[in-house]
């Protein structure tokens, strides 16, 4: 027969463990870090640009074109120099000689029959979705020296169908190294949407986001007679607004005067 062992005295009244309350205090717990663990999981997930072997041959290349156009060049180098040049592009004339001035840059790094010939015989196809889609993976493949991270996507088009036709810059460098809105939409925005739809036949609108410095690309889109772009006041950090900021009395004086 077995012989029954006594409990000791104090653990009668020993508390059991609490293993209702701690399921909860880790629900609590999990709760509280769900957003900060989603913010680590972005970060993570986003997939940073490396540099290659051609990035210098691009940057020289587009900024001796720049430094045509202006006739001065920065002392700095590399893409800081670039961003002087662009911001001396924009300082030095109206918003619509800006324009005009980009145009002129982004056509001399074509040959002048290659253009022509896209618009004539590629931007007719299928009422201009090749030429859309064409144009989008060029420019995600070739533009990331400039803007950083790039992707292809999909956009809706005005007919109602989609298309793999945007390009999706995850955060774009000539944005945030100028931190200026009237760099963005005078040397950028304005004048790329011209050039494709003017020099190539393929409608595009550009939609840049100040506020985590991505730009959205939907090449087969035509931009808007209202674009609120344009509308945008400075960036806090903009070099150019200081002294804007200074003297203004309202916010509509806030806006950028550039853009």
């Amino acid at each position: 027969m077995s012989t029954l062992v006594p409990l000791p005295f104090n653990s009668l009244f020993q508390k059991k463990p609490q293993l209702h309350n701690n399921h909860h205090r880790i629900f609590r717990l999990s709760a509280q870090s769900r957003e900060t663990i989603q913010k680590t999981a972005d970060a993570v997930s986003r997939v940073e640009y490396t540099p290659g072997v051609f990035d210098n041959v691009f940057l020289n290349l587009f900024r001796n074109k720049m430094v045509q156009e202006v006739g001065w060049d920065s002392e700095k180098p590399g893409y800081d120099g670039l961003i002087d040049v662009a911001n001396r592009l924009m300082l030095a004339r109206t918003n619509s000689e800006t324009k005009e001035a980009a145009v002129r840059i982004l056509r001399s790094l074509f040959p002048p029959l290659l253009l022509e010939l896209y618009k004539i015989l590629i931007s007719p196809i299928a009422k201009g979705k090749l030429a859309a889609v064409m144009v989008a993976r060029v420019t995600a493949i070739s533009c990331q020296w400039l803007m950083g991270t790039c992707t292809v996507n999909d956009v809706d088009l005005p007919d109602g169908s989609s298309l793999p036709s945007g390009v999706f810059v995850e955060r774009c460098k000539y944005l945030e190294e100028s931190k200026c809105v009237g760099i963005c939409v005078n040397t950028c925005k304005l004048p790329t949407q011209a050039f494709f739809m003017d020099h190539m036949g393929v409608p595009l609108l550009m939609e840049p986001n100040f506020n985590d410095y991505s730009c959205q690309f939907k090449f087969g889109v035509s931009p808007p007679e209202e674009d609120s772009t344009l509308k945008e006041p400075c960036l806090e950090a903009c070099p150019n607004a200081t002294r804007r900021r200074t003297l203004a009395t309202n916010a509509l004086e806030m806006k950028c005067p550039k853009a």
